[in-house]
């Protein structure tokens, strides 16, 4: 099998964060923090000591600062859902946004009422009107910020400092979803300006599935959505009042965060520029490979530095699911055909009546061979 189906979860994982699952499965999967036993405290310690790695791989000020969840959507849920929504009135949004952001927000919306505006972009080029962005600031002035820093779509790199830096001049609460992008580029959650940086270990990060959550880069506070037992503390109803184990109800996946302990250890070793590189350098040749092919249409960003790791198209002759079984049924090629759960940038570029685009999405260790073989295949057709 070609794998070309990285922005759903990267395939296939280091071989370290292999390993290191198989050890945790058979020596670790048990309940870390509810055993002063020799294995749960070693779990415990694994835990924590990949807390710490995540930590220090965006500059945040403590490992307190990281919040565990089972996935990127539950963690993005507890900020939404965690946020005080009574006093707020316009809150933005980019077009680029998964549903992890855009269905709990309507929840929201349809119950304390605030309006969703868009952050502006053209759907050319897929460039930021920072203009625009800056008057419908000024006109409506934005409470709380989403910015999605890596299209799942288009592989467009939002400028999120730009946009928050912007939307702070109102002492707006800014939520950065990283899932696409860390691992792949280098965030400094400092420097972005993000009070909360949601993540996915399954993704860039080449962790299992079962971990994600979100890193506190501010001083904004959340109140509690999810609760339960956190082993610490049984005997107080409430949920503990510091973080992260206000927001950790339940047992912690001990066996995905063994897998994401190995893939930041892996991710640093290789380099996160290393990593990037490679990813750019592939993006660029499968672009140029691509647009040489008549019956393509690629749906990129204009500024080719902006641009990584994920290409859309549609062909003229075969709606975006045909083409995807074909390519799997007659050359072993797996890719993604549809919407990719981001409702609204099918607007914005024009593929809501295509029924949305065929999605190539490459990783570390996707190869040239691999970009040829797609690109033979579908010179066939």
């Amino acid at each position: 099998m070609i794998y070309l189906d990285n922005a759903a979860t990267t395939f296939p994982k280091p071989e370290c964060v292999y390993a290191a699952t198989d050890d945790a499965q058979r020596n670790l999967a048990i309940n870390a923090g509810r055993g002063t036993y020799a294995s749960a405290r070693k779990a415990a310690a694994v835990i924590e000591e990949t807390r710490s790695l995540l930590a220090k791989f965006v500059r945040a000020d403590s490992a307190d600062d990281v919040v565990f969840s089972p996935s990127s959507t539950i963690a993005m849920n507890q900020i939404i859902g965690g946020i005080d929504w009574s006093d707020v009135t316009n809150v933005y949004i980019s077009p680029f946004e998964h549903n992890a952001v855009v269905r709990p927000l309507t929840l929201m919306s349809n119950r304390y009422g605030f309006a969703i505006n868009f952050i502006p972009f053209d759907g050319e080029t897929q460039q930021l009107d920072a203009e625009k962005m800056a008057n419908m600031f000024a006109i409506k002035h934005p409470d709380v910020v989403f910015v999605n820093h890596v299209s799942n779509v288009t592989g467009l790199i939002l400028p999120v400092a730009e946009i928050i830096r912007e939307a702070k001049k109102y002492n707006v609460v800014s939520v950065v979803d990283a899932s696409q992008s860390l691992g792949m580029i280098d965030i400094n959650i400092k420097n972005i300006g993000a009070d909360f940086l949601v993540f996915a270990g399954h993704k860039n990060l080449y962790a299992h599935f079962g971990v994600g959550g979100f890193i506190h880069g501010g001083n904004r506070s959340l109140d509690v959505f999810l609760a339960g037992g956190t082993g610490s503390d049984s005997l107080n109803s409430s949920m503990p009042a510091s973080i992260p184990g206000k927001f950790e109800p339940a047992s912690h996946n001990v066996i995905a965060i063994a897998s994401l302990n190995a893939s930041l250890k892996w991710l640093n070793d290789t380099g996160i520029e290393n990593i990037y590189s490679h990813k750019k350098n592939i993006t660029e040749y499968a672009v140029e490979r691509l647009s040489s092919l008549n019956d393509v249409k690629l749906y990129t960003p204009a500024e080719r530095d902006s641009h990584i790791a994920v290409i859309s198209l549609t062909h003229s002759n075969y709606a975006p699911n045909e083409l995807a079984e074909i390519l799997d049924a007659d050359f072993g090629i797996a890719v993604r055909s549809g919407y990719h759960c981001a409702p609204h940038v099918h607007g914005l570029i024009g593929t809501e009546n295509t029924m949305g685009t065929l999605r190539i999405s490459v990783g570390f260790f996707t190869t040239t061979d691999d970009i040829d073989k797609l690109f033979s295949a579908l010179s066939e057709l």
